[in-house]
């Protein structure tokens, strides 16, 4: 399996104040990685970090095989970085087809493809950013990121303030979406127990280091980890 993203040492944070600290992990090629940790422990900043907009310390960052740590985030976006950011900077003014063309870059990943995965948007390609739904102004900030056709998707609370249904469909979606062409994605989350069912691998953070790894499926099951890291309450009988 294809290494896609590996990270050494990294130590980095914003202005004197350093959040993370000699972080190390790697990520092969069609694994998704769960991001977890309590509000606070560095879980953002991570992200922030492999999109280029922290400062750096220490450590390096390589993105299928290729040193990035220098690139800032245009580069980084244009080497194979996908973001979806926790406000979803959609193009209010546009409408959801101009969303998608203005961006779309070539490969797998189409403006058709997206409505397929997502038909809520197919049905409004002609709405306006502004006059979508919470849910599909979500739908439309992930279908921005797939047409970049990046080799790294992070997602960053995807599901924050979204009804109970919607969650569950765009969760459903995004197991579609891990598991297509070989995209490595990393997801934060609050809702430990329901990202850990559609994710490879998870990664625990505790103030700013790498306290726990391990298997989504073997997480799951362990309920002293998922309670004395994440204040998970154990699964009901």
């Amino acid at each position: 399996m294809r290494e896609i993203l590996h990270v050494e040492k990294l130590s980095a944070g914003y202005g004197q104040a350093m959040v993370l600290h000699d972080i190390g992990f790697s990520l092969g090629e069609g694994r998704s990685l769960a991001l977890l940790g309590r509000n606070g422990v560095g879980k953002t900043t991570l992200v922030n970090s492999l999109i280029g907009v922290t400062r750096r310390t220490a450590g390096t960052i390589r993105l299928g095989g290729a040193d990035v740590t220098g690139f800032g985030p245009e580069k980084r976006a244009r080497a194979g970085i996908g973001w979806v950011p926790q406000e979803r900077n959609i193009f209010r003014s546009l409408t959801v087809l101009e969303n998608l063309t203005a961006v779309a870059r070539p490969g797998p990943w189409t403006p058709a493809r997206v409505f397929t995965m997502f038909p809520r948007l197919g049905e409004r390609r002609g709405n306006m950013g502004d006059q979508l739904s919470g849910g599909e102004q979500q739908m439309l900030a992930i279908g921005r990121a797939l047409v970049l056709n990046p080799k790294l998707l992070l997602l960053d609370e995807p599901t924050e303030g979204l009804a109970p249904i919607i969650v569950e469909e765009l969760l459903k979606a995004l197991r579609d979406i891990f598991r297509a062409e070989g995209l490595a994605a990393i997801i934060v989350e609050q809702h430990a127990r329901k990202i850990l069912k559609i994710t490879d691998d998870a990664l625990i953070l505790e103030r700013g280091r790498v306290v726990h790894r391990a298997a989504s499926a073997a997480l799951v099951e362990d309920a002293d980890t998922l309670q004395g890291f994440l204040g998970v309450a154990r699964a009901a009988a």
